[in-house]
């Protein structure tokens, strides 16, 4: 193992062990809390499964907002999210939050101050902790943490992807099943598990795509357009939550001219990183991820029961 990865992993099992034995504090908001995370540092699709709890919420009536970092925003403090904003200001997949689901999506460094501010202007109402699972110092009712099949057998960071060893599962109240992750490869004895299937919905494909994208597992999406029978003439990758330039556009426009292309595929979070720039790259077919939670309803039961029957932290 890499000797970094080896003092990474101390520093973290000492750091949990500390939240394990009360040591390090842990603040409670007057509404519950529902931690949405994973282990590895992204691609298990937490925003997409943000979007999907958020929409089975929604038809059971249940009132919740959105408290997220704001990764990539060059803003700081506590901010509630413009759906017409920029991604520089509230973070790429904030907006997107906040646009699909229409409710309040509120970003800040401090999880805790993000949840007192909707709480102040919206109430104590159902909180979805957006990339919770490290976030230990505010208390959680509901950890639900996604895994992907790489997972089992990456290694921590800086040598891996890991930001914590799969025995932190355990913290875990069910862990969902991703990208062909087995229960056989991690420690779940008596673990609730979820599967979801991810998918996209592809319409108005150009003929002769360029497909790209700034997103952490970029080949999962040129896979998914392959098996929607979508071949790529041409492909651009950019770091994940890129934010793109005039540049980028022009160089974008020069790659469709050189490999023929009869237009762009590219993704919903890449269309908000593009911001104004959309438009420059008609046609452009934006393909937004599909996800689906098999047997939901008994999933989302189990979930507010469980939150029902918990005693809340004073």
């Amino acid at each position: 193992m890499n000797p970094l990865s080896t003092i990474y992993g101390g520093v973290v099992t000492a750091r949990n062990a500390l939240y394990d034995r009360g040591l390090l504090q842990v603040r409670c908001l007057k509404g519950p809390v529902v931690s949405i995370g994973n282990l590895s540092t992204g691609g298990a699709g937490k925003t997409p499964f943000v979007l999907l709890l958020g929409e089975l919420l929604k038809e059971r009536g249940v009132t919740f907002d959105v408290l997220s970092r704001g990764y990539g925003r060059k803003s700081r403090g506590v901010l509630l999210v413009d759906p017409a904003g920029l991604p520089q200001h509230f973070g790429d997949e904030p907006l997107l939050m906040a646009r699909r689901l229409q409710v309040p999506v509120i970003v800040g460094e401090d999880r805790f101050e993000t949840g007192r501010l909707a709480e102040s202007k919206f109430g104590p109402e159902f909180h979805l902790l957006d990339d919770g699972f490290q976030h230990r110092s505010l208390a959680r009712d509901f950890d639900i943490v996604l895994v992907t099949a790489q997972d089992a057998n990456d290694r921590l960071l800086p040598g891996g992807r890991l930001r914590e060893p799969t025995t932190s599962l355990q913290r875990a109240d069910a862990v969902v099943l991703t990208s062909g992750a087995s229960t056989d490869s991690f420690p779940l004895v008596g673990k609730t598990t979820w599967r979801v299937r991810r998918g996209i919905v592809a319409a108005n494909i150009p003929q002769r795509p360029l497909v790209f994208c700034g997103i952490a597992r970029p080949r999962n999406f040129v896979l998914q357009l392959r098996a929607a029978n979508i071949e790529p003439v041409a492909e651009a990758f950019y770091r994940d939550h890129h934010a793109y330039s005039e540049k980028d556009v022009r160089e974008l426009l020069q790659l469709k001219q050189r490999s023929e292309a009869g237009g762009f595929v590219t993704t919903e979070k890449d269309a908000v990183n593009l911001g104004g720039y959309l438009s420059a790259l008609e046609p452009i077919s934006v393909i937004p991820v599909k996800m689906e939670l098999a047997d939901a309803a008994n999933a989302v039961d189990t979930m507010l029961r469980t939150i029902e029957e918990r005693k809340r932290c004073a």
